[in-house]
């Protein structure tokens, strides 16, 4: 490794030169299938012909100006996200963690113009992964994340996952906003019951609260619907995008309706690169694709083709895997063995795995995937297991667990 790199990172030892698709090269021209998609950002995969000529284009124009000037192609991104969502306004960022701190400081902006400053905390729930900031990593209120950090940013009442009563419990007369992401991601891919959602949508209008989404993971057609709480019939207040919408670019947003949004006048808010040029042009080519008739629909059925066959995986190998969650193309593997072994594992036999929170490996191809494309990443797989399992002959599953 590196030694000027600053060693925040236990990297895997490759080195990829070009990518097409699912596909990664190598620069000793080795050919993985790559499953992670970047964590869930290259939606699109490598190289789409669509963003790459949007990219070249834009960038033999102009790249960046500032948000001092309009940038047509700006305007035209949030006018299209408004179209197709909840939101009357967004705000441009490079990173889903910004487009928290958005949300965050628009949930206390809120509150503070109408009349409720004293309205500044936030519901938030275990296993959560919203960035890496300060204000993030006190939102997620994991441990591994806050160690050395000094005190953690005051503001956050953390309750269990999926508990509703104790998110009732922890709303008091300070409580601002509900933040969740509909499917924690970093967490182990665990969905929130659609009824779960319902139910936080009615706590907060009961209270006066914002219900703020996280869907910098989960959204972008990754559910195979355009942003994953749409599957549950309901509509939050403010909402964090990022990671798919920018297909490998840096690409970020904050979307709000008008009322939540009220308090975001001149000043109070800033970003110098996010929703410059080359990210608008790549922003609005992702949503070229996207929003195209018929692709949600082709995520919907990718994804049931990869259901079929993992779930057919975990029951052919119980010594490595006890079984499959998630929605859409958001997909995890829960292992028996540590999911590093597995990982490394997929890894020799050329497939390329992410992996999350409670013993799980995230199964994140792009959402352009074939169905052929999907059955050799599950061969890939069943050869994953099946080194695993030469290495623990004569092991039973009560042995392993």
């Amino acid at each position: 490794m590196v030694a000027a790199l600053l060693p925040t990172y236990a990297r895997a030892d490759l080195r990829f030169v070009r990518g097409e698709g699912p596909r990664l090269f190598t620069e000793n021209g080795e050919v993985y299938l790559d499953c992670t998609a970047g964590i869930a950002v290259n939606a699109l995969g490598h190289a789409h012909p669509h963003l790459v000529n949007a990219l070249k284009d834009q960038a033999e124009k102009l790249w960046h100006t500032s948000n001092l000037f309009r940038i047509p192609d700006q305007e035209r991104f949030a006018e299209r996200l408004v179209a197709r969502t909840f939101a009357d306004r967004v705000f441009m960022t490079n990173s889903g963690a910004e487009a928290i701190e958005c949300a965050l400081k628009m949930a206390r902006k809120h509150h503070a113009v109408s009349g409720r400053p004293e309205r500044y905390r936030f519901v938030t729930f275990e296993g959560a992964f919203h960035g890496r900031t300060l204000a993030t990593i006190a939102a997620g209120g994991q441990s591994k994340y806050l160690e050395g950090f000094g005190p953690p940013m005051e503001g956050f009442d953390q309750v269990p996952f999926g508990d509703h009563d104790r998110v009732q419990a922890a709303i008091g007369p300070e409580t601002a906003a509900i933040l969740i992401e509909p499917i924690q991601g970093e967490g182990g891919i665990r969905p929130v019951p659609r009824e779960g959602l319902r139910g936080l949508r009615e706590l907060a209008d009961e209270h006066g609260l914002l219900l703020i989404l996280d869907e910098i993971q989960c959204g972008v057609g990754r559910t195979g619907h355009l942003f994953a709480h749409e599957a549950a019939g309901i509509e939050p207040d403010i909402m964090a995008i990022a990671k798919g919408i920018g297909g490998g670019f840096p690409v970020g947003a904050c979307l709000a309706t008008e009322n939540a949004a009220k308090g975001m006048t001149a000043g109070t808010h800033g970003t110098t690169f996010g929703g410059n040029p080359l990210a608008m042009a790549v922003g609005n080519a992702v949503l070229d694709v996207v929003l195209e008739e018929g692709f949600l629909q082709r995520v919907r059925d990718a994804a049931r083709h990869a259901r079929q066959k993992l779930a057919r995986l975990v029951d052919e190998h119980p010594l490595v895997l006890k079984g499959i969650r998630g929605e859409g193309l958001m997909l995890a593997l829960e292992c028996v063995v540590p999911n590093a072994e597995f990982i490394a594992a997929a890894r020799d036999a050329r497939l390329l795995l992410v992996p999350a929170g409670d013993n799980v490996v995230r199964f994140l191809p792009p959402l352009t995937i074939s169905d052929e494309d999907l059955d050799l990443a599950v061969e890939k797989l069943s050869a994953a297991c099946g080194e695993l399992e030469d290495a623990m002959a004569g092991t039973t599953p009560e042995a392993v667990k």
